[in-house]
């Protein structure tokens, strides 16, 4: 069984000066989860990764510019370390081609260049798929600056990974902070705040009438749908409130969003999402290097990344789509080659 994994991180030394540089540095606390042997470990596109990869079974990975990736960057900053980054995976791709591939990181706060970046990795890059962390600053992904990119991903038919981030200091201010630390900056991340983020992100994607305008735009998004799939039976009241969408809200989670588990390995929220959206709209994502123990020891090593799938009660073709058929056959959509006007 061959298994691609998807939410795979990686960063560069050059993205981690400037998201230290950034203006919103300390708000955001950009980086936080890019130190230690995690930084070891997301700065290697090489060997001790994919001795890592052999451990956990997982035969490639979907590399990505960790979170915030370049999402909350002034705009000449974005630019030049999505293009970094962009190039240090191309490089990790030729060195190891039947390893790795990777997702581009989009400079979105400055749209227009993010357009030329996806059409820069699709056709001279040989990117298939790119990456969104959420909001750009304060503005959310359905903002209307932000269309160009939607219609450019439709148009090479490439799917976006809509990652987490953390929700605006306001947010986090109301309803995570007050607790103590480290407890708050937890609970306000990957305790909660990170999910309910960005499943609400997803949701404005939807309800702003985005796959309306693209009809055939896939977006991917992690932690088993980010809370969505758990709750979509009491959401789909929202269809009822005068937006005029062409389907109810059901039908784009089952034809315009596919879900991976990003390293929860829970054989009832699999089954769960199976039940919600099928086999076919499932993916697998082992979120490396982030499951570890405190001293830095890969949770996910020692073949488990492949136990969750060989164990899980489905049938042998239904945990092959998920383990890289899904996926394989979306990259077989994309549109490498140029369109005539471009």
């Amino acid at each position: 069984m061959k298994i691609i994994a998807l939410e795979e991180h990686m960063v560069t030394p050059a993205v981690l000066t400037a998201w230290s540089q950034a203006p919103t540095a300390t708000e955001d606390h950009t980086g936080q989860f890019s130190q230690g042997i995690l930084r070891q470990r997301l700065v290697d596109v090489g060997e001790g990764r994919i001795a890592d990869m052999d451990d956990e079974g997982v035969d490639v990975q979907v590399l990505s510019l960790n979170s915030p990736g370049a999402q909350n960057l002034p705009p000449a900053d974005a630019v030049a370390c999505a293009r970094e980054a962009n190039d240090a995976v191309a490089a990790a791709l030729a060195a190891h081609p039947d390893r790795f591939q990777a997702f581009a990181a989009l400079p979105t706060p400055d749209p227009e260049a993010a357009i030329d970046e996806l059409r820069r990795c699709v056709h001279d890059l040989g990117l298939r798929a790119a990456m969104l962390n959420g909001r750009t600053g304060a503005h959310n992904i359905d903002d209307p600056a932000f269309g160009g990119i939607y219609a450019a991903a439709a148009e090479l038919r490439v799917p976006l990974y809509l990652h987490p981030q953390l929700p605006q200091v306001p947010v986090r201010e109301t309803y995570y902070w007050g607790l103590g630390d480290p407890f708050d900056a937890i609970f306000a991340s990957y305790g909660l705040g990170w999910h309910f983020e960005t499943g609400v992100q997803l949701l404005r994607l939807i309800y702003a009438g985005t796959f309306d305008r693209h009809p055939d735009l896939q977006v991917i998004v992690g932690h088993w749908g980010e809370l969505v799939l758990f709750f979509a039976e009491r959401i789909r009241v929202l269809d009822e409130m005068g937006r005029g969408l062409d389907r109810p809200l059901a039908d784009y989670l089952k034809q315009n969003v596919y879900y991976t588990g990003s390293g929860i390995q829970s054989q009832r929220y699999l089954q769960w999402t199976i039940d919600v959206v099928g086999v076919e709209r499932i993916m697998y994502a082992t979120d490396y290097p982030y499951l570890t123990t405190p001293d830095g020891t890969l949770l996910v090593g020692a073949g488990a990344a492949r136990a969750f799938l060989e164990q899980a009660p489905l049938r042998p073709e239904d945990t092959a789509r998920i383990a890289s058929g899904n996926w394989e056959a979306l990259m077989g959509q994309v549109l490498a080659k140029p369109s005539p006007e471009h």
